[in-house]
């Protein structure tokens, strides 16, 4: 199992250790976790990377998100290419947790619509147990991926009860599906 884990270099001055915290609590949990490129980079050796360079570690990070089974990004720094990064897992529908330890989340991320990601105010007490629930909820959340069509009528229903309960769609599909398959095995 594979974690991907992003964070602004530059941020680096003031949440280096929380970083370190981050990647250690992940791989105490079997993951192999792909941090290097924020670890032990600057932003010095970034800046002097030629075009050819910097192109292909953006294929090279391409294929980390792509083929990792999470993201996690630690955001409390403002950084655009975390950001991009977030873009880029969200879009290969991978689960992203957001990490942030500051008084205010970012902000277009804190309200997103989208399901696998998670936004999360943390504190160096609290970091293992979001950690741990994150995991959960992605081991979860990687299952098969189903489109399919529907009337218009059912779309309506539908979004009428997502609003009622106060949950997602596809969750509400879920649990009908599941309630479905208990009341068959008796």
């Amino acid at each position: 199992m594979m974690a991907y884990f992003t964070a602004s270099i530059e941020g680096k001055k003031y949440f280096l250790k929380r970083y370190l915290l981050i990647v250690k609590l992940l791989k105490s949990q079997k993951y192999q976790v792909i941090s290097d490129h924020i670890i032990n980079s600057t932003e010095e050796s970034i800046r002097m990377e030629n075009k050819e360079d910097k192109l292909k570690f953006q294929r090279q990070l391409e294929s980390w998100i792509q083929n990792c089974d999470f993201v996690v990004a630690e955001a409390s720094f403002p950084s655009i290419s975390v950001g991009y990064e977030i873009s880029l897992a969200a879009n290969r529908d991978k689960p992203v947790l957001i990490l942030y330890s500051n008084d205010h989340a970012p902000s277009l991320l804190e309200v997103t619509n989208e399901e696998k990601i998670v936004c999360q105010k943390y504190k160096i007490k609290n970091l293992k147990s979001i950690l741990t629930d994150f995991i959960n909820f992605a081991k979860r959340v990687n299952d098969i991926k189903l489109n399919f069509f529907i009337s218009p009528r059912l779309f309506a229903y539908l979004e009428k009860v997502s609003k009622k309960e106060k949950m997602p769609k596809s969750v509400y599909l879920r649990k009908l599906i599941g309630r479905d398959i208990k009341n068959h095995r008796n």
